[in-house]
């Protein structure tokens, strides 16, 4: 670890510190630092809409609110805690969900409780969040069919309106909707033939 880890980290605990004494201004500085990490690398990529990510976040601050007294310091700072608060969050919004989404509830629940990532600092990092998220995107759209893959992108990933996205296809809105079920569907099943990873 370099020394400028080592200081940040200690400002981040002493900040921890003071933040379960109930010092908000501290709490706050902690979500400044992080947060906007958080809705970039975890919360968007994964939720699919700004606004979807933006609740998700307020959410997410509201509950490090309520649970701060239960965070317990380790040496990794307090970005992993966080960061596993907003899976937590993320995962209660996929299941409230009534439209279609590339990732589902227990996709995230294993990304929480997975024991084999890599090293503390590649782990939880902003980068690496992104990769993983665009990588399995990627991955698995590229195995359906190219008229389904279409279908996703410019409905789920785009969020263009239904009549946008059957103009693109020259196709009629209800025939687009049978599309994007069906494409949905061969989504499902591929990440289910990948054992749930892509």
């Amino acid at each position: 670890m370099t020394d400028e880890r080592a200081i940040e980290l200690e400002r981040e605990r002493l900040l921890a510190v003071r933040a379960q004494a109930g010092d908000r201004d501290a709490l706050a500085e902690l979500l400044r630092l992080h947060g906007p990490r958080l809705y970039r690398s975890v919360l968007l990529p994964r939720l699919g809409s700004r606004a979807a990510a933006e609740d998700a976040l307020s959410v997410t601050y509201m509950k490090v609110v309520e649970r701060i007294s239960q965070f317990s310091w380790q040496e990794v700072g307090f970005y992993p805690w966080l960061r596993s608060v907003g899976l937590h969050v993320a995962i209660d919004q996929l299941r409230k969900r009534k439209r279609e989404s590339l990732f589902e509830p227990e996709d995230l629940e294993r990304e929480v409780a997975s024991p084999d990532q890599p090293g503390i600092d590649s782990a939880f990092s902003e980068q690496h969040d992104l990769e993983v998220a665009r990588n399995r995107v990627h991955t698995l759209l590229s195995k359906l069919n190219p008229r389904y893959e279409k279908a996703i992108r410019l409905r789920i990933i785009e969020e263009q309106s239904r009549e946008t996205a059957a103009a693109a296809l020259s196709v009629s809105v209800a025939t687009f909707d049978v599309v994007l079920h069906r494409a949905m569907a061969a989504l499902k099943k591929a990440l289910a033939e990948s054992g749930g990873v892509a």
